[in-house]
C-alpha cells in the first residue's frame, strides 16, 4: 500500500510540474511607449497616422543623483533601462534641422551638464549600451538641456505639437529635461 501511495503522489507531481508554466518576475522599471500624435494608440480616429513611436523602460529615480553620477556626462546612455530605447519614425523627419529616413532606430544619448547629444543608431535589439558602435550611428544632433524645479521621479518620453508640421519630444528624469524638436 505504502509503495502504490508513493508510487501515485510521485506520477502526480510529475504530472503537475510538467504541466506548471513558469514566468519570469517583474522588471525592476516598468516599459511605456510614446507617440506622436500624443496618446495615438488610445486616441486613435479614422485614418489618422501615427508620426513617431518609441518604446522605452521607465527607470525610477529613487533618492539617487542622476546625471553626472548615475548616468556619467560625455557617456553613451541607452536613454532609459534594460534593452535599447527604441524609436520608430513612419515617414521622414527633421530631426533638430537633421535629415532622417523613415525606419526604426535605438536611440542612444551623450548626457552633458549643458547639452546632450542625441544618437539615432541602426543597431537595434541589444541590452543597455554595452554594444554600442559609433560606426552604427545614422544621425546626431547636440540639443540643449535645461534644469525644472519639481523632480520627475520616473525617467519619461512625452511628444507635445509644436507649430504647423512639428513635434518636441521631451525626455526628463530627475531634475532635467532635454527637447528635441521634430518636424514632418
Amino acid at each position: 500500500m505504502k509503495k502504490t501511495l508513493l508510487l501515485i503522489s510521485f506520477i502526480s507531481l510529475i504530472a503537475f510540474s510538467s504541466q506548471a508554466q513558469d514566468f519570469r518576475g517583474p522588471d525592476k522599471s516598468s516599459m511605456d511607449m510614446a507617440y506622436y500624435p500624443d496618446n495615438f494608440a488610445h486616441d486613435r480616429k479614422g485614418s489618422d497616422e501615427a508620426l513617431v513611436r518609441v518604446i522605452y523602460s521607465r527607470p525610477k529615480k529613487n533618492d539617487r543623483e542622476i546625471f553626472g553620477k548615475l548616468e556619467s556626462y560625455g557617456k553613451v546612455w541607452r536613454t532609459g533601462a534594460n534593452e535599447n530605447t527604441e524609436i520608430k519614425l513612419y515617414k521622414d523627419a527633421t530631426v533638430a534641422g537633421k535629415k532622417l529616413k523613415a525606419g526604426t532606430y535605438s536611440l542612444f544619448t551623450i548626457p552633458g551638464e549643458s547639452e546632450w547629444t542625441i544618437i539615432f543608431s541602426s543597431a537595434l535589439d541589444y541590452w543597455g549600451a554595452y554594444s554600442y558602435k559609433e560606426d552604427k550611428d545614422v544621425l546626431r544632433v547636440t540639443v540643449p538641456s535645461k534644469k525644472v524645479a519639481d523632480t520627475i521621479e520616473y525617467f519619461s518620453i512625452v511628444f507635445a505639437k509644436s507649430g504647423a508640421n512639428g513635434a518636441t519630444m521631451s525626455l526628463g528624469w530627475d531634475k532635467t529635461v532635454v527637447d528635441v524638436p521634430f518636424t514632418f
